[in-house]
C-alpha cells in the first residue's frame, strides 16, 4: 500500500529576523510546511516550529534549483531590510521557477521629537560623520564593522551576539557579548557605563533593536543613522 502524500503547502521562509520567527509560528499551527533558512551568522539561534536549513544556497541559481528539487510552493523573504543580496536572489529565484514570492517589509524607524539623527546612506559616510574623540556605540553586526577601522581617533563599544572569529581590527575598541535590549533604560545605563557620545546604527526598524534609539533620545546623544537603499 502506498505511503500517504502530505498535501499540505510546502513554504520556504527566508528567515533570521523576529518577523520571520513569527510567520513560520503562524503557518506552522494553521498546518504548512515550513522550512526556515537561515544564514548561519549565530551559532545558537532561538528554536523554530518546523524545519531549518542553515547556510546559503549560491546565489540565485541554487536558490532556484532548491526550490524546484524540494517542492517550495511559495517563498517568503523576511529577512533583515539590509540583507539586499538575498532579497535580490529571491526575486530572481522566484521569477526563474514560477514560484509566488511575498516580501513583507518591516516599517522603518521614524525620527521623533528630541531625536537628534545625523542620516546618512552608507557605512563610509557614517564613518566620516564621527568627530574625532567620539566614543561610539556600534550596532551593527560583525560583517559591518570594516568602514570604521580606519578611525584610529575614535573609541568604539562594539556589540555582537557571538565571539568574532579573529580579532577586532580597531586601534581602541571594548567588546560586548549579547543582544540589543528593548529597555530604553537598560541600553542608557549601558551608554552611561561606556561614556558613549555616539550611537550608530542602520534603520532596521522593529521594536527588539528599537531600545538604543530612545536611550539614545532619553540622554541626548547624536545618532548616527544609515539609511535603507532605495
Amino acid at each position: 500500500m502506498a505511503a500517504p502524500v502530505d498535501r499540505r503547502e510546502k513554504i520556504l521562509i527566508l528567515g533570521g529576523t523576529a518577523e520571520a520567527a513569527a510567520i513560520a509560528r503562524r503557518l506552522v499551527a494553521a498546518g504548512a510546511d515550513v522550512v526556515t533558512s537561515l544564514a548561519g551568522r549565530t551559532s545558537n539561534p532561538a528554536p523554530l516550529p518546523g524545519h531549518i536549513r542553515i547556510g546559503g544556497f549560491g546565489g540565485a541559481e541554487g536558490l532556484a534549483r532548491y526550490i524546484a528539487e524540494n517542492g517550495i510552493a511559495k517563498v517568503i523573504d523576511a529577512t533583515h531590510p539590509f540583507a539586499n543580496r538575498i532579497s535580490q536572489n529571491a526575486r530572481l529565484a522566484c521569477a526563474a521557477t514560477g514560484i509566488p514570492l511575498e516580501q513583507p517589509e518591516r516599517p522603518a524607524w521614524k525620527k521623533q521629537p528630541g531625536d537628534n539623527w545625523i542620516e546618512v546612506q552608507s557605512l563610509e559616510e557614517a564613518a566620516a560623520a564621527l568627530p574625532a574623540g567620539a566614543r561610539a556605540f556600534l550596532a551593527l553586526g560583525r560583517q559591518h564593522l570594516a568602514a570604521f577601522e580606519g578611525r584610529p581617533d575614535c573609541h568604539f563599544v562594539v556589540r555582537m551576539v557571538d565571539p568574532p572569529e579573529k580579532p577586532l581590527g580597531f586601534a581602541d575598541c571594548d567588546l560586548l557579548l549579547g543582544k540589543a535590549s528593548a529597555d530604553p533604560e537598560e541600553e542608557a545605563n549601558l551608554f552611561r557605563l561606556h561614556r558613549i557620545t555616539h550611537v550608530v546604527c542602520r534603520n532596521s526598524g522593529g521594536e527588539a533593536g528599537y531600545g538604543k534609539i530612545a536611550a539614545a533620545r532619553k540622554l541626548g546623544l547624536p545618532v548616527v543613522m544609515v539609511g535603507r537603499a532605495a
